[in-house]
């Protein structure tokens, strides 16, 4: 079962919600139905699902309806119809009480305008919603250090919002949700307010976070490139419908409609393209248990004059070269001690764009690994075809 499940949503404000509703089904465009009947479409028949532990991520321009529906999601806003299900259960449909719970227990929601005390301190910001749940005073004080401590800010608990800067207030306001422990969190243009350096530490702060407790995240953005950089998936909104949905890659290589191709058209694909994505396996690999015999024959057969290592566990262990292989077998040596281990290493979600001085520099190709173990290798030639590949991808639906 999906952690949201968002069915036919739809949101029609003013006074003629049943025309409104009708000119939908009939196929009506959002400007018509203004025209028409007066009713403004906030959000029109959309239907996603998101998965416990998804970093899932709604962008479009203003006006599009992205923070309309992310407001449906914890009912901040009454829906015109369809559903909201968290766990199962249509919020739209709970009672007052249960609704209160809902949002409590499952939903934390960070703003673009950080939403601070001014005559508290950011210990007390934070521990906010657990004062109003009548949490006791020491356990959410408690909450709230372990919280500061995970947005970086220790050390601030007695400062007050003036005294920080941008990019901290932001801390705080995250920081506050994550001491709520909900399952969810909805965070709606947070980034927008803050200047682009900052801007970008919140991002890789925000990973890092999700990595570590893994949250369901619904994030709001109108930034192409924030939505590439940090959505498992992203939606795509345009006068309130979803256009498109899936990932970076799908969005980047196969554009729904002319509406999305305009959107990605100018996005630089190094920064997008993951080193998981132009990896390949190794033509040859071997064990340090195999020996330099079986390297040099599994060399010469490949016609390569270099191998990559594992344990027998799968872990890297370094590069062979034949000259090495050679010498080791004819002095009886042992293998590991010829190993060559200061090859460049990487993390598979590493973008391209930060592989590229590398992939200069190195004589080996750069080895992906994660927790230790070799997934794959890229050669310079794989990182420079995988952007020209994409920018083909882009002509031609250009054509």
């Amino acid at each position: 079962m999906s952690k949201i499940q968002i069915n036919g949503l739809t949101k029609i404000f003013g006074q003629n919600e049943k025309a409104g509703i009708e000119q939908l089904r009939q196929g009506k465009s959002k400007d018509e139905i203004l025209r028409d009947t007066g009713a403004t479409v906030g959000v029109n028949q959309a239907s996603i699902e998101i998965e416990e532990g998804e970093f899932f991520v709604i962008m479009g321009l203003s006006g599009s309806g992205k923070s309309t529906l992310i407001r449906l999601v914890n009912r901040l806003i009454e829906p015109t119809s369809g559903e909201v299900m968290i766990d199962g259960s249509d919020i739209a449909k709970m009672s007052k009480q249960n609704l209160i719970e809902t949002r409590r227990k499952k939903l934390g929601m960070v703003f673009q305008n950080f939403g601070l005390f001014p005559h508290k301190n950011i210990l007390d910001n934070v521990a906010y919603g657990l004062e109003i749940q009548e949490v006791p005073l020491e356990e959410r004080q408690e909450k709230a250090r372990r919280s500061i401590v995970d947005v970086g800010l220790a050390g601030y608990e007695q400062s007050y919002p003036k005294e920080l800067s941008g990019g901290m207030q932001q801390r705080v306001g995250l920081a506050r949700a994550l001491a709520n422990d909900t399952d969810i969190l909805l965070m709606d243009e947070a980034f927008s307010a803050l200047d682009p350096l900052i801007r970008k530490d919140m991002q890789d702060e925000l990973l890092g976070l999700q990595n570590k407790l893994g949250k369901t995240i619904l994030f709001i953005t109108h930034d192409l490139d924030e939505a590439l950089k940090l959505g498992d998936r992203i939606a795509i909104m345009k006068d309130g419908e979803i256009v498109q949905t899936g990932t970076s890659e799908d969005i980047l290589a196969t554009p729904a409609n002319d509406y999305v191709s305009e959107f990605v058209k100018n996005v630089d694909r190094s920064k997008v393209l993951e080193a998981s994505q132009v990896m390949r396996k190794p033509e040859v690999l071997i064990s340090t248990k195999d020996g330099p015999r079986m390297a040099i024959r599994k060399m010469e057969e490949a016609g390569v004059s270099s191998i990559f290592v594992v344990d027998k566990e799968g872990r890297f262990q370094g590069v062979l070269t034949i000259d090495d292989a050679i010498q080791c077998q004819e002095k009886g040596a042992v293998l590991e001690n010829v190993l060559i281990t200061n090859i460049y290493q990487t993390a598979p979600d590493t973008p391209l764009a930060d592989l590229i001085g590398a992939a200069v520099d190195t004589k080996y190709p750069i080895a992906v690994v994660k927790e230790g173990m070799l997934l794959g290798i890229i050669s310079r030639v794989s990182i420079l075809s995988g952007l020209v590949l994409g920018k083909e991808q882009e002509e031609v639906s250009n054509t």
